[in-house]
């Protein structure tokens, strides 16, 4: 349990770390309640792009001048026209040091980082098949249902047959997702003889430095699967702040995998380079969070996460006794969110509807409780998402970094809303019923008699 002044000695340490990338420092005081935290961070994050931006004017998208090379913070970056040959030097933002040889791609988002690399895919395996986990990420399944024509998706069932089983003349990839139940992730990364020429790990939703994404990593050189790291960088990586659309591609050295796997990795590498330059997904310099790299900033990452799924975890046992029944899944492999499935059975905008309304009741009360689309901040977030395995739409909740006694109080705000708002659409659903059979016009039997109904 983290009281609140543990909780405010920890922000204000991150809001110090900010505030020291400014050529000009901004005066800093203590935060005094979550809102001022909240303020502070963002207010220092637009600073610290500003006076990138003011710094920087002369290095254009057309890299016209060879003043210096453009930098943020640790990271180096040289390009020629519009960033398609853009390098980037500087530290990984995965917490391991250990990684030899292991190549990046960054990119202008996670959905440019998946697509380019899916994009690229045709050229090396024109004809694979790929298997995705039970309820991966929404937007990939799209993507590659709707563009990755050269691929064919098999979600994975209860079994690991699809990636265990005999694969015929067509490569095998699997598209580890983090967003997946924790059941489907443990069970892949414990499979002991997986059938697979790649592994795609989208590593968004877990922190960087997770055990899980090590995990992941030695279980692909244990069975001498190249691997590549897909990751979003404007959820876990910026300290709650999304500092700008990142994302980037890794492509994780095998030193067991020899021969066509081998060049099938370099191949796919070059091949992501040109989709990225063709597509016109680079990075901008500008979204390069420049306090990554240091001590403080690993270590306060870490404690980040940490306080996130401990409040999780706390909203589970909560949600699991006060709304028995209510549970979409609760056990996701990334512990950061759980998700919340009406008695009703809602379309898109009922669900849209269900939040927004959530969010404003609980706002009204002066929780912090946000309708926001992505997760990770310093209050929590509500949305709605699609439950593809059930085939309906739920609600999301995903866990703040919070002190633990007010995040109490947002959940069990939330497990009386839900309560109510549960009930009150029970009533109603009654009603209806009860209206359409007073206006009914009672039947006289001569249908019976002409004609059989």
């Amino acid at each position: 349990m983290e009281t609140v002044e543990a909780y405010s000695v920890r922000k204000k340490k991150e809001l110090d770390l900010l505030n020291s990338f400014l050529g000009e420092p901004l005066t800093i005081r203590s935060p005094r309640s979550v809102a001022e935290v909240i303020e502070q961070k963002f207010h220092l994050a637009a600073a610290l792009k500003a006076e990138h931006v003011l710094h920087d004017w002369a290095l254009t998208e057309t890299a016209w001048t060879q003043s210096h090379r453009p930098r943020s913070g640790p990271f180096q970056f040289k390009y020629d026209y519009q960033r398609a040959d853009l390098e980037v030097r500087g530290p990984s933002f995965y917490g391991f040091e250990d990684q030899p040889d292991s190549q990046t791609v960054y990119t202008g988002s996670g959905m440019a980082a998946i697509s380019a690399l899916l994009m690229a895919m045709a050229s090396v395996f024109p004809e694979a098949d790929i298997v995705t986990m039970p309820n991966s990420y929404g937007e990939t399944a799209e993507l590659i249902d709707g563009h990755a024509k050269h691929l064919r998706r098999i979600e994975l069932g209860r079994s690991l047959a699809k990636i265990t089983g005999f694969r015929g003349s067509r490569p095998r990839v699997l598209l580890l997702d983090s967003c997946t139940s924790a059941g489907a992730f443990e069970a892949a990364v414990k499979c002991a003889q997986p059938r697979l020429d790649l592994v795609v790990f989208d590593t968004t939703c877990f922190c960087s430095g997770s055990g899980h994404v090590l995990r992941a990593l030695n279980w692909a050189r244990d069975t001498t699967i190249p691997i590549v790291l897909l990751r979003s960088h404007t959820k876990l990586d910026s300290l709650g702040v999304e500092y700008g659309r990142l994302g980037s591609a890794v492509f994780a050295h095998c030193p067991h995998a020899v021969g066509a796997k081998q060049r099938s990795l370099h191949a796919l590498l070059t091949e992501t380079q040109n989709a990225v330059r063709l597509f016109g997904g680079a990075a901008l310099p500008a979204h390069f969070p420049p306090y990554v790299g240091t001590p403080a900033y690993r270590s306060l990452t870490n404690k980040r996460v940490a306080a996130m799924l401990r409040n999780n975890r706390r909203a589970r046992r909560h949600f699991s006794a006060a709304l028995a029944g209510s549970s979409a899944e609760f056990h996701f492999a990334h512990g950061l969110y759980v998700t919340l499935s009406s008695a009703r059975t809602l379309d898109e905008n009922e669900a849209r509807d269900v939040v927004a309304e959530l969010c404003a009741d609980l706002d009204r009360r002066g929780l912090p409780l946000r309708h926001a689309g992505s997760f990770g901040f310093d209050f929590g977030a509500a949305e709605w998402s699609r439950d593809r395995i059930r085939d309906r739409y739920v609600v999301r909740i995903a866990a703040a970094d919070l002190p633990t006694l007010l995040w109490d109080e947002v959940i069990a705000a939330v497990a009386v809303w839900w309560k109510a708002h549960e009930g009150q659409a029970k009533r109603s659903v009654q009603n209806v019923g009860k209206d359409k059979e007073a206006t009914s016009v009672p039947s006289t039997g001569s249908c019976d008699t002409i004609s059989p109904c």
